[in-house]
C-alpha cells in the first residue's frame, strides 16, 4: 500500500474528526457524523496496522480515536459520585432507618456498665477476685493512663482502627446467628469497661478515666453501638421476617449491613485518630472531652440532618434495584 496516498486521501476525514471532537457542542447531524467518522477511521487504522504499520501515523490515529471514543461513549465515571452519594444518602439513610435498634443498643450497654461499674467500685470482694492490691493499684495510677501514650501516635491509631473495626465488623456479621454473638460481644465489652471505670473510682480516679475515655470513646462506642444494633436487626429478620420471604428479608438486611460497615470504617478512623492524638496530648481535659463531644454532636446532627432528609426521600440504605435485580412478589 502507498502510504502518502493513503494519507493523502484520508487526511481530510481524519482533520475532519478531531475536528469534531474539539468541539464543546454538537448538533444532531455533526454527532451522526462524529460516529460514523469514528467507524471509518477505525477501519484505516486496523488497516494500516495489518499492511504497512507506520509507528508514527499508528500513534496518531490511536490518539484521535481514543480522544473520539470519549465524546462518543462519554467520559468514565471515577466513582466520585458514588462515593459522595453513598456518605450523602446511602449511608445517614441506612443509620437513620436502624436508629431504633442502635439507641436502644445504646440504652442498655450504658445502663448495664453502670450498674456493673458500681457494683465493682462498692464491693472489695469483687476487686479482691480481679486482682492483687497491688496489681489493681498499677492499673489505676498507671497502666490505664500509660496505655494511650506507650506506642507512636500514629502506629496506635492504625491498631485501634483496626481492632475497632473488626469489632464492628463481628458485631454485624454474627447478627444472622440469632444476634446471639453480639450480644455476647456487647457483655464482655460492658463488663470490660465497667471493671476499669469501678477500679478507677474506687482510688478516686473517675475523673481521669472519664478524662480518657470520653474525648474518642463517645464516637467510638456509638460506631461499635450502630453495628451491634444492625447485627441485632438481622438476627431479628430471621426470626420475623416480616411480609418477606425469609431469605429476602435476611438479603436485605445483609445488604445494609455491609453499606454501614464501609461507613463506619470511616467513623471509626476518626474516633481512631482522636484517640492516638487528642486523649493522650497535653491539651486541658476539658478541651480533649468537649473535642469528643463536639465529635458525637456531628455524628448525629449528620445522621438527624442527611439520613431523615434520605428517608423521607423514599431511600432504604439499600443497594440501587439496578444491582440487586428483582424478586418476586410475596404475599403479606
Amino acid at each position: 500500500m502507498d502510504l502518502d496516498a493513503f494519507v493523502a486521501t484520508h487526511s481530510g476525514m481524519w482533520d475532519r474528526l478531531a475536528h469534531l471532537t474539539r468541539q464543546r457542542t454538537l448538533s444532531g447531524p455533526e454527532t451522526d457524523e462524529l460516529v460514523e467518522l469514528y467507524r471509518r477511521t477505525s477501519g484505516h487504522l486496523a488497516t494500516l496496522r495489518s499492511t504497512t504499520p507506520d509507528p508514527a501515523l499508528v500513534t496518531r490515529l490511536s490518539t484521535l480515536l481514543a480522544q473520539a471514543r470519549s465524546r462518543v461513549t462519554g467520559t468514565a465515571d471515577p466513582g466520585f459520585r458514588d462515593i459522595t452519594r453513598f456518605f450523602t444518602v446511602g449511608f445517614p439513610a441506612a443509620l437513620y432507618r436502624e436508629r431504633r435498634w442502635w439507641l436502644t443498643t445504646m440504652a442498655a450497654f450504658v445502663l448495664v456498665t453502670a450498674l456493673l461499674a458500681w457494683w465493682t467500685a462498692t464491693t472489695p470482694s469483687v476487686q479482691s477476685l480481679l486482682g492483687t492490691p497491688e496489681d489493681i493499684r498499677q492499673l489505676v495510677e498507671e497502666d490505664f493512663e500509660n496505655y494511650y501514650s506507650e506506642h507512636p501516635a500514629a502506629s496506635f491509631a492504625a491498631r485501634v482502627w483496626t481492632n475497632n473495626a473488626w469489632l464492628a465488623a463481628l458485631c454485624l456479621v454474627s447478627g444472622i446467628l440469632l444476634g446471639l454473638p453480639v450480644i455476647y460481644l456487647l457483655v464482655m465489652n460492658a463488663a470490660n469497661l465497667a471493671v476499669s471505670a469501678g477500679l478507677m473510682a474506687a482510688a478516686g480516679r473517675l475523673d481521669v478515666f472519664f478524662g480518657l475515655i470520653t474525648p474518642h470513646g463517645l464516637l467510638e462506642l456509638t460506631a461499635v453501638f450502630v453495628a451491634a444494633g444492625a447485627g441485632l436487626r438481622l438476627g431479628w429478620a430471621v426470626i420475623d421476617p416480616g411480609a418477606m420471604t425469609r431469605s429476602a428479608a435476611i438479603a436485605q438486611r445483609g445488604r445494609a449491613a455491609i453499606g454501614l460497615a464501609l461507613g463506619l470504617a470511616v467513623v471509626l478512623l476518626i474516633s481512631g485518630v482522636i484517640e492516638a492524638f487528642v486523649t493522650p496530648s497535653g491539651l486541658p481535659t476539658w478541651a480533649r472531652i468537649a473535642i469528643g463531644v463536639i465529635a458525637e454532636v456531628i455524628f448525629f446532627a449528620y445522621v438527624w440532618t442527611f439520613g431523615r432528609r434520605a428517608v423521607l426521600a423514599g431511600e432504604t440504605g439499600d443497594i440501587g434495584r439496578d444491582v440487586r435485580g428483582d424478586v418476586l412478589p410475596t404475599a403479606a
